[in-house]
């Protein structure tokens, strides 16, 4: 089975740009589950940006994107090596 296929994705998952910058937006969780949602941004260069801690539900992980987006700008998940956000 591939990684893929082990995960289920939130309708909120896709690309995203703003300001010249795409990245990929996931919230996934364990297929067949009512584990909670996983935040993952991965930018042009594949670096990977995650959630320390998931989220009760897909919306409440797109909106804490949103936030941070509007918080720190596109730019904060691509001007540094990859992390974890606390």
């Amino acid at each position: 089975m591939s990684d893929e296929e082990a995960y289920e994705f939130s309708e909120f998952s896709g690309q995203f740009s703003d300001d010249g910058v795409v990245v990929e937006l996931r919230i996934y969780r364990p297929a067949g589950t009512n584990h909670d949602w996983v935040l993952e941004v991965i930018d042009e260069e594949g670096f990977s940006t995650t959630w320390e801690e998931p989220f009760p539900t897909d919306r409440e992980a797109f909106e804490e994107f949103i936030a941070t987006v509007q918080r720190d700008g596109i730019h904060a998940f691509t001007d540094d090596p990859p992390s974890t956000i606390h």
